[in-house]
């Protein structure tokens, strides 16, 4: 008699379990795209369980005609205080970067510490470009540093430090001046 209890709790608990399972699985059959679209739009949740949706999309399609506008006003500019050269653009000299923000801080820097922009960018981002790197006075890496340690490898004698930040804030004011 005792086994026969025992079975029969087994074969209930496992019923009740394969019934709950198949309750969390959703419906199936006839009408199940019905019984889904009114469960799932009576959950009050408007979040995709879809984790492909959950990542940001690159919006560059329908900025690039701004960025494209920016990128003149930012040429014009920096070529008026003698940063870019009179037949350089932004668009070519920034294509190694990832950031406007930095490349635009490199041409800066550059500048201000009367260093090559070859050098300073194939430290920064690390990609040895056909460009002509003999006239670098420094160790050029073959990773990306920061400009900080760029600066520090290309002119021990200078701080570094001050002039990096001082190139990150004249890129900046440069971004805000020039955008849209």
């Amino acid at each position: 008699m005792k086994k026969t209890g025992f079975a029969v709790l087994i074969l209930a608990a496992g019923f009740s379990f394969g019934a709950a399972q198949t309750n969390a699985q959703g419906p199936a059959g006839v009408g199940a795209t019905q019984a889904a679209a009114s469960s799932s739009s009576g959950s009050g949740s408007s979040h995709s369980m879809n984790p492909i949706k959950w990542i940001k999309k690159d919006k560059s399609s329908a900025n690039s005609a701004s960025s494209t506008d920016q990128n003149k006003r930012l040429t014009a500019r920096l070529q008026q205080s003698g940063v870019l050269a009179a037949d350089g653009d932004v668009t070519t000299s920034c294509a190694t970067f990832k950031n406007l923000s930095d490349c635009v801080a490199a041409l800066h820097a550059s500048h201000n510490t009367g260093l090559e922009f070859n050098c300073v960018r194939a430290d920064v981002t690390g990609v040895q470009t056909n460009a002509d790197l003999s006239g670098c006075k420094g160790t050029i890496g073959d990773k990306a540093v920061s400009l900080q340690e760029a600066l520090k490898r290309l002119k021990p004698g200078i701080d570094a430090k001050s002039e990096a930040k001082s190139a990150e804030k004249q890129a900046q004011d440069d971004l805000k001046e020039t955008k849209a």
